[in-house]
């Protein structure tokens, strides 16, 4: 007993002495709304997330403590806070929205992961509270996410199935290379609903390159690249979603994000994903496939914070999707394996050695009609390099290995293996404080086609404080393959076999002006596009086969004008544009020319959201002009018309609620025109293509929610 009441005064006496030798910290962190739970707070060598009041509590040695306060979606804050032994300290830190333009922002597309105002080469980033916004939106897919960035069109390439692709200033889609996190995970040939597959619930940013960036990523990217950015909290985030719309889709998404040490972090997204067919003209062809997604896609990191990292990941997706008439069923079964990593060493000093790879496993099984077409895909991709600085450059050199195979079951003509070899190099050079250029080079050897040579140069030029310019250039090319715009919807057993065809030569060139004085900032791009040797879809009158995809005669050209503003303040984001196109391709004789069908000459848009602290209020437009059309028996041009979204959200408490309403005036094409054919094409394609939206107005309301 002696013994026990001696240990108890001696930890009394300890925990007196501990007392005596630290102070207690009480830090809350505080926005312009209140309390700012889950905030990571760094005092000293100590860390901790604050609780639901926004504050959290510390035992430190006297002294100075710097202290540190990170949050997602707003500008870290900084204090220095004097401890005293025995005594408890209080501070609050104040945290202010994320800076209103973009200057800060980090880009990772580039390879030299440098500020977006440091960058020769013009890279367009969609911020994440953008991101987050749209997520309310279509919380399925990024499709809408895509089709509401200045420049990028999401065109409608098989009606039937919903299937679409991502043009960028009025390119096809196929020479649009969309990456996840730096790495291909959706694969060399995703198909025409690839976009609709992906889910925006993780995503941190996109980044967006427009135009030739094939010195950066290869033969697959003479239209530009789209990199998908996952979100990497450091504290714990957990979050779920449902969604219901009013054309009975639901959506269901699960998101954990969880550190497991300092060092080491992961983060699992899996979702639901289910839409009825709706026929809303009643003509008894579907104008929304039915469909059912499932997938799940978890991710790992690790950093030592001493210049070492690694990030991994790995995806399965499952989805069933059908459409059409019960006279021409048109079904889609897609299955897809996906994983990659990308690691990163500090050498020497200065020098970061980064080895990332993919490999991505795909099968479609496509009926159109009384055809069944199996598909079989696999795309494989190891990459190397070094980046490193030397006074006023920043230079990059690598090599790389892609291996692409497409087995076609049941039309065997079409298949193909390719393993194409390159090595790149690129340096930004800072030759003052108003010039900065930039030039890359890629050398890639394709095992069926040949050595190809694809460089590009870049100048960022700073003429004032409030004003920016870059001039860009570059030069690509593109192996052929069997798909287009047109085979998404007619399938591959239709079209005769690919006999002499060449590869496809692009060239690029972009200049734009920005000025910015917050709030505010106004940029101005021109650009300029052409291709030599475009593979076109040629329809035959007779024969064994409906098509065949030849060479075109003449270069398809691309050339236009972006107009983009954006005004951003703490409780109101305002972003309008304008974009001007005009494209034209060899006509289907050969000889003479006409406009690109399906890309309209004059676009806009403007995108308004209010913060109160009665919740957000968002209010959209669209408009879309008259554009060309294909085949089409009832109209040779589209109608223009205009597109109103309203939307609504609010945070209660741990869960975020919105009512989306799209399409608010009820724009149908089928109001104007069936979608049905009197008679099907030669090809065995029933629908026109869709020129302005076949869905009409629908309202989304959902919940996400934190735990």
């Amino acid at each position: 007993m002696r013994k026990l009441f001696a240990l108890a005064a001696l930890l009394v006496v300890s925990q007196s002495a501990d007392a005596q030798t630290t102070g207690t910290l009480v830090v809350s962190v505080v926005s312009k709304d209140g309390p700012v739970a889950q905030a990571e707070v760094t005092a000293g060598r100590m860390k901790a997330v604050t609780g639901p009041d926004g504050s959290v509590t510390f035992s430190l040695p006297p002294g100075r403590t710097d202290v540190v306060v990170t949050k997602e979606d707003f500008d870290p804050g900084a204090a220095q806070v004097q401890i005293r032994a025995g005594a408890e300290t209080r501070l609050e830190v104040a945290l202010e929205a994320e800076s209103e333009l973009e200057e800060n922002v980090v880009v990772s597309a580039t390879r030299t992961d440098q500020r977006i105002a440091d960058i020769p080469l013009r890279v367009e980033v969609v911020p994440p509270d953008e991101v987050q916004e749209k997520t309310a939106m279509s919380p399925g897919d990024v499709s809408m996410l895509l089709a509401e960035t200045n420049g990028l069109r999401v065109q409608t390439t098989s009606p039937a199935l919903g299937g679409a692709s991502l043009r960028i200033q009025g390119l096809s889609g196929r020479y649009s290379q969309i990456l996840a996190d730096g790495l291909p995970l959706y694969g060399a040939q995703s198909g025409s609903v690839g976009i609709l597959q992906i889910p925006p619930m993780d995503l941190g940013q996109v980044e967006v390159i427009k135009g030739v960036a094939s010195a950066l990523y290869g033969m697959s990217a003479i239209g530009g690249v789209v990199n998908l950015v996952s979100r990497r909290p450091k504290v714990a985030e957990h979050q779920m979603l449902v969604n219901r719309t009013s054309h009975r889709g639901t959506d269901t998404a699960l998101w954990f994000a969880q550190p497991v040490t300092d060092r080491w972090h992961y983060s699992v997204l899996g979702g639901a994903h289910w839409q009825q067919r709706s026929d809303l003209d009643r003509d008894a062809w579907s104008d929304l496939p039915m469909f059912r997604r499932t997938q799940v896609r978890p991710r790992v990191s690790w950093d030592n914070g001493a210049g070492r990292s690694f990030f991994a990941t790995f995806g399965a997706m499952d989805e069933n999707r059908r459409g059409g008439a019960a006279f021409h069923p048109e079904n889609l079964q897609t299955r897809q394996f996906d994983g990659g990593f990308v690691g990163r060493m500090l050498v020497g000093g200065a020098r970061v050695v980064s080895v990332r790879g993919s490999a991505v496993s795909q099968r479609h099984d496509h009926t159109l009609g009384g055809v069944l077409e199996r598909e079989r895909a696999t795309t494989a991709f190891g990459e190397a390099s070094m980046t490193g600085t030397a006074r006023a450059n920043t230079w990059v050199i690598g090599g790389a290995l892609q291996r692409e195979a497409f087995r076609p079951l049941d039309v065997p003509r079409f298949e193909y293996v390719y393993t194409i070899p390159g090595v790149f190099a690129q340096d930004d050079y800072a030759v003052s404080r108003w010039l900065t250029a930039s030039a890359s080079a890629r050398v890639d050897r394709h095992s069926a086609f040949g050595t190809f040579f694809s460089p590009r140069v870049s100048a960022l030029l700073r003429p004032g404080a409030d004003w920016t310019a870059r001039v860009s250039g570059g030069r690509g090319h593109f192996a052929p393959s069997p798909f287009t715009e047109e085979t998404d919807a007619t399938g591959l057993s239709v079209i005769a076999a690919m006999v002499g065809i060449r590869p496809e030569d692009a060239t690029s060139l972009s200049t734009d002006i920005t000025w910015r004085r917050a709030p505010l900032e106004v940029t101005a791009t021109v650009f300029r596009s052409s291709i030599d040797g475009a593979q076109v879809f040629r329809p035959l009158a007779s024969g064994p086969y409906a098509a065949r995809i030849v060479n075109a005669e003449t270069p398809t050209r691309t050339a236009g004008g972006e107009l983009i503003a954006r005004y951003h303040e703490e409780a109101v984001d305002f972003v309008a544009t304008y974009m001007y196109l005009r494209s034209t391709e060899v006509d289907e004789l050969g000889t003479g020319r006409r406009d690109i069908p399906l890309n309209p000459p004059h676009t806009a848009t403007f995108d308004l959201l209010w913060k109160s602290g009665a919740g957000n209020f968002g209010f959209e437009g669209y408009y879309t002009g008259s554009q060309a059309l294909e085949d089409n028996p009832y109209r040779s041009r589209g109608r223009p018309y205009v597109i109103i979204g309203l939307l609504y959200s609010k945070q209660i408490g741990p869960a975020f609620v919105y009512v989306n309403a799209e399409d608010v005036g009820d724009v149908r094409q089928t109001k104007y025109d069936p979608l049905l054919r009197p008679a099907p094409l030669r090809d065995g394609r029933w629908a026109t293509d869709e020129w302005a939206p076949i869905e009409g107005r629908a309202v989304n309301a959902g919940l996400r929610f934190r735990f």
